[in-house]
C-alpha cells in the first residue's frame, strides 16, 4: 500500500521528523494538533475557541487526504487543566456530532505555554 504525508509546513516537523497527517489505505492519522495561529500570533485565550482551531486543523488535514471529519474513529485530547474538558468537549461535540468518534481525555503539559488543548484524530474512510 502506498503512504501519502502532508505537511503543515512548520521548520518543527521537520526538526522531530513528523508529518502533520499519514494516510495508508483507508486510514488516515492525524497528529497531535495545537492551536497553533498564523505567524505565531497569540492563541485564543479561551479553551472552547484554541480546541476550534485544533479541530480546524484536523478537518484540513482530513479533506486533503480524502477524509472528512465524519470518518473519524478516535480521537486523543490533551489539556493543561482538568477544568478545560467541558469547553473543549463542547467543541469537540460539535465537530463530531455525526461520528462520535472513541476519545481520550489526558491532563498534561504542553509544549508552548500558551496552549490549552492539543487533539489527535484517527479516520477510516468508509465507502460511499
Amino acid at each position: 500500500m502506498r503512504r501519502e504525508r502532508i505537511s503543515s509546513g512548520t521548520a518543527f516537523e521537520d526538526r522531530v521528523g513528523y508529518s502533520r497527517a499519514v494516510k495508508i489505505g483507508d486510514r488516515v492519522w492525524v497528529s497531535g494538533c495545537a492551536p497553533i495561529m498564523p505567524g505565531d500570533a497569540e492563541p485564543p485565550a479561551g479553551a472552547y475557541e484554541q480546541a476550534r482551531v485544533c479541530l480546524a486543523t484536523i478537518e484540513t488535514s482530513l479533506q486533503r487526504l480524502g477524509a472528512s471529519l465524519d470518518d473519524v474513529v478516535r480521537t486523543r485530547i490533551y489539556v493543561t487543566d482538568a477544568r478545560h474538558i467541558d469547553e473543549v468537549g463542547r467543541a469537540h461535540g460539535e465537530a463530531f456530532a455525526t461520528a462520535r468518534p472513541a476519545t481520550t481525555g489526558v491532563v498534561t503539559q504542553l509544549l508552548d505555554p500558551r496552549w490549552l488543548v492539543e487533539i489527535e484524530a484517527e479516520a477510516v474512510i468508509l465507502p460511499a
